[in-house]
């Protein structure tokens, strides 16, 4: 069906304009019945944010989402977009997507009074309706609300003429989504400013208080302490939004893995075999979630699940790029290369204090930690009687970042013990999978206290 294209064509459509937190609740509504994905992306919020945000918009809500960084807060605000309807009717050539039988600005409401029904209207898309601004201290009014265009004024307007506008951010969201990262960051006269337009509808700019009754859904951003810390938010802002929701990391293995899967970006590879062991995806993880709970790391500031995503990609590449250099075709990360960490974890976490423990070594810790709890959910130490009797007749194991992995597989062929554990591990019949379960099953037996680990030039040997 063809779409209106006159205030008189809409109305005698029968087009019933709705506010926008009615037309999210509609859509919200319509999308729980059919069993539709609510926020693509957003892994393990099911049982705790998202019923949460699900509340706020039947209430109809203005919404800040609390939590620290790398929490999907601005990617769960910009899918809100999807419970917009699909295109919208405003007068045509309106900065602030006007409602075409209720202007607000006084351009429209000109127009419609001298011309009426035959005013043209245009359809705007869902994406159009979104609009996004990181609080900073240095943000104005201007860039918010609007500002006096002193054009103009200079061709003949007053200064009181509402006409004289040149509109900021949140107007020209109007009938959409507006959401403000970071909204403690903001200077308390422009909270001020945002209060007036969610609440009273009005704004004063330069002195001259005009009304401005704009339909827009608030979604705002910050952290935790941020935000309760008396003084940095003015009180009857945070009386006016309406649902406080705490953000919060991945609370187990799996939706850490399961992010890191669905976000990181593939290294070039196109010519070879990758397999990722899982245990290896594990030990990323639990990094991760071990320095979450460090002491020496701040834990207002956060991990962000990028560590594990940066981590992720670097510790493949590292495996890339030593078959690259071996000629191998067969890709699988090893225990070695997962020193590759240190340059994608120690630029985003940040110490408690500075200069009594480097992040190289907060980071090496954590990365024995990790291999450690991996190995010991995999593998119970009884399990390595016959390897260990081995060791104790003087075998040794040699392990290095750039040993080719059949190199690996000959050593799994000759000590005793070792065969079984690869094999649990389902690493047989792929060198470099086999390669990287000797490295594991090593260093796990290792740091249960039951090997040594000497370091020589140019890698590792284990014995008794």
């Amino acid at each position: 069906m063809s779409q209106a294209q006159t205030i008189g064509e809409l109305r005698k459509s029968g087009y019933q304009l709705q506010t926008i937190k009615q037309e999210m609740r509609k859509n919200l509504i319509a999308k729980m019945k059919a069993g539709d994905e609510l926020f693509p992306g957003v892994v393990g919020y099911e049982e705790t944010v998202i019923p949460q945000v699900e509340n706020a918009i039947l209430s109809g809500q203005d919404v800040v989402l609390l939590g620290e960084r790398g929490q999907a807060k601005t990617r769960i605000a910009r899918s809100l977009v999807n419970l917009l309807d699909e295109s919208i009717p405003v007068i045509e050539g309106c900065e602030i997507n006007d409602n075409p039988f209720e202007p607000v600005c006084a351009v429209c409401r000109q127009k419609v009074a001298e011309h009426g029904d035959s005013v043209a209207i245009s359809w705007i898309t869902r994406d159009a309706r979104y609009g996004e601004k990181l609080a900073t201290p240095d943000i104005t009014i201007a860039d918010l609300i609007g500002e006096i265009d002193p054009i103009k004024v200079a061709e003949g307007r007053y200064l009181s003429d509402e006409m004289t506008i040149a509109y900021g951010l949140i107007p020209r969201t109007n009938r959409g989504i507006f959401c403000i990262n970071e909204l403690p960051d903001l200077a308390e006269r422009i909270q001020v400013g945002l209060l007036n337009i969610m609440e009273e509808r009005d704004v004063q700019i330069r002195g001259y208080k005009i009304r401005l009754p704009l339909d827009v859904y608030v979604v705002a951003s910050a952290n935790p302490e941020d935000y309760t810390n008396r003084g940095r938010i003015i009180t009857p802002l945070k009386d006016r939004i309406g649902s406080e929701i705490r953000t919060h990391y991945p609370r187990t293995i799996d939706h850490e893995i399961a992010i890191m899967e669905q976000e990181a970006a593939a290294p070039g590879a196109e010519d070879m075999d990758v397999s990722y062991p899982r245990y290896m995806k594990e030990i990323i993880a639990e990094i991760t979630h071990l320095a979450r709970k460090n002491s020496d790391i701040s834990k207002r500031s956060g991990v962000s699940v990028r560590v594990s995503i940066c981590n992720y990609e670097n510790v493949l590449s590292n495996a890339i790029r030593r078959s690259i250099r071996l000629g191998e075709k067969q890709v699988a990360p090893r225990i070695s290369d997962l020193p590759a960490v240190i340059a994608s974890t120690a630029g985003k976490i940040e110490l408690e204090t500075v200069g009594e423990t480097s992040e190289e070594r907060i980071i090496d810790r954590m990365i024995q930690g990790a291999i450690l709890n991996v190995f010991n959910r995999y593998f119970l130490l009884q399990e390595f009687d016959e390897l260990l009797a081995n060791f104790e007749r003087g075998f040794g194991v040699d392990t290095s970042d750039g040993m080719p992995a059949m190199q690996y597989v000959q050593q799994v062929s000759e000590v005793r013990g070792l065969r079984t554990a690869v094999g649990k591990l389902n690493a047989q019949g792929n060198p470099a999978s086999a390669a990287a379960a000797v490295e594991f099953i090593l260093e796990g037996v290792h740091l249960n206290r039951k090997l040594n680990k000497d370091r020589k030039p140019g890698g590792i040997r284990y014995r008794k």
